[in-house]
């Protein structure tokens, strides 16, 4: 199915009278609280599909930077509504919610009554106003087993570059997509930046939903938002650089991290902005300093995607966080990067489930990485791994290995963020021998712009590729990766950007592969 562009403001507005004979519904208390501004600067999203329904998302935002937006502190009813046609002439679902002052004006409309795997159109309406034209793609229903497009990402630091991979991710016009975490970063703002971030480092509420708004000014992640509905996760910088629980990486009070009780205020603080503007339902809404992120997505017989939260609920990091980790903790057994409940929740995700592809979109680096080979750290011979990643949490890790090889989970797939490159690795059940069976694949995207330009190869990376021989692909560039899977292949474009310091760069094609379905490992394609 092929659409023309989506409908910006301007041609909106054009057809505006044929709302004219639409019963509307007062948008405001009174005409004192009349919005003056366009108050839909951060544009418009959509989240987690199911073959009946979509999340709609918004945020009243005139004045994106300035204290609640530029908002009152009252409340204002938005009316939404739902076409399969961009030109809104015949409503498949409409109502009315209310932009709450308490939750930034945000709101998270739970459409329901859609049929499945379809594409709809959406707006949201506030006086005269109307929003841009998002669209939306309902999952397909049980029993089907189509063809399933998708992108994945992660990592994208307004100071480091230019969001032109979303851009062009936008332009592949994917069935859904899937954000791994570091949607925004949290440090202060540095005047020789190529562009600054607003303010000091963030830690309030208010810290925090001024740093999501100036992220979702961007135009490139706009686009990217309007085209398909988003999966999302967070890694560890919506909140604080290497968080683990409850435990920041320092105890810095001007960070907001002197005590467990300011950290705690920090994370309940992040958790509930970022629960704010993402497209996400009323039941994933922060309770304090919890939110419950880890979810499930089936799409038919073809896909099941098991969503995981590795921040919330880890133990802390091993040999107090060093890089790399030489200390011996990270083979502790009660170590846990998942929490027992969200471990057990997985195993039960993957044990039953009868799809053919068993996909589990997740933040750190799954495989292992020896680091000490290759003289990354001259003079020792222990093993040394990332302690913020699986390879702090190794007994953790090889439970949930040996759990697929026991129940016999087929088409085991891991999506993976976080390390600001991309890679792909054969899962082996046991790493520490080369000839333990090939039992999944690792996919790992590099970061819409974190670590600047990049090069091709990364000299680190090179150094420690020959004795990880199940590390297959590395490019130490920016962008992210796009996927078609159906009931036989999964096939894998790694995209790339030579570089994110000027807007507008174009796009290729790293490396290319394919997974065919019940024979585990990746082939080039």
């Amino acid at each position: 199915m092929s659409h023309g562009p989506l409908l910006g403001r301007r041609q909106v507005l054009a057809g505006a009278g044929a709302l004219a004979t639409i019963a509307f519904v007062p948008t405001l208390a009174n005409a004192d609280e009349r919005i003056l501004d366009y108050p839909f600067t951060l544009g418009v999203s959509s989240g987690d599909p199911l073959p009946d329904g979509v999340v709609l998302w918004t945020r009243l935002a005139p004045q994106p930077l300035e204290p609640n937006g530029g908002m009152t502190s009252r409340s204002v009813p938005v009316r939404w509504q739902v076409s399969e046609t961009e030109s809104f002439r015949r409503l498949v679902r409409q109502g009315v919610d209310l932009a709450k002052a308490e939750d930034a004006h945000t709101v998270h409309v739970d459409v329901r009554g859609l049929k499945p795997h379809r594409w709809y159109y959406y707006r949201f309406i506030v006086g005269g106003d109307v929003s841009p034209v998002g669209r939306t793609r309902t999952a397909p229903a049980p029993g089907t087993t189509p063809p399933v497009s998708f992108a994945f990402a992660s990592c994208s630091n307004w100071e480091q570059g230019y969001f032109t991979a979303y851009r062009h991710l936008a332009g592949e016009n994917p069935d859904v997509v899937f954000h791994l975490g570091d949607y925004l970063y949290e440090g202060q703002g540095n005047p020789n930046a190529l562009r600054s971030h607003v303010g000091r480092e963030i830690q309030s509420l208010d810290d925090y939903r001024r740093r999501h708004a100036q992220y979702r000014t961007d135009p490139d992640l706009q686009a990217a938002h309007l085209v398909a509905p988003w999966i999302v996760t967070w890694d560890d910088h919506e909140v604080d650089n290497n968080y683990a629980a409850l435990l920041p990486t320092n105890t810095d009070s001007n960070q907001g991290n002197g005590s467990l009780e300011d950290f705690t205020r920090r994370r309940a603080a992040a958790y509930k902005a970022y629960w704010e503007h993402m497209p996400l339902r009323a039941d994933r809404r922060a309770v304090g300093a919890d939110l419950p992120l880890y979810r499930g997505f089936t799409y038919g017989d073809t896909a099941r995607f098991s969503v995981l939260d590795t921040r919330q609920y880890r133990t802390n990091q091993p040999c107090n966080d060093t890089y790399p980790a030489m200390c011996g903790g990270d083979l502790d057994p009660s170590a846990t990067i998942l929490g027992s409940a969200q471990a057990t929740w997985l195993e039960q995700q993957l044990g039953e489930s009868t799809a053919v592809w068993n996909v589990v979109p997740q933040q750190v680096l799954f495989a292992n990485l020896d680091l000490e080979a290759g003289g990354a750290i001259p003079g020792d011979d222990r093993d040394a791994g990332l302690t913020d990643a699986w390879d702090g949490y190794r007994a953790s890790r090889q439970r949930l290995m040996d759990y697929v090889v026991d129940r016999e989970v087929e088409n085991f797939v891991v999506l993976t963020g976080d390390i600001h490159a991309h890679f792909m690795s054969d899962l082996r059940q046991n790493f520490e021998n080369e000839s333990s069976p090939v039992i999944g694949t690792e996919l790992v995207c590099t970061s819409i712009t974190s670590g600047g330009n990049g090069t091709d190869l990364s000299s680190y990376y090179t150094s420690v590729l020959p004795e990880n021989p199940h590390l297959r692909y590395n490019s130490n560039r920016r962008g992210y990766v796009s996927c078609r899977l159906d009931r036989d292949t999964y096939e894998v474009d790694y995209r790339i950007l030579d570089q994110v310091s000027t807007p507008g760069a174009p796009l290729r094609t790293g490396a290319s592969y394919v997974i065919e379905a019940g024979n585990p490992g990746a082939q080039e394609a």
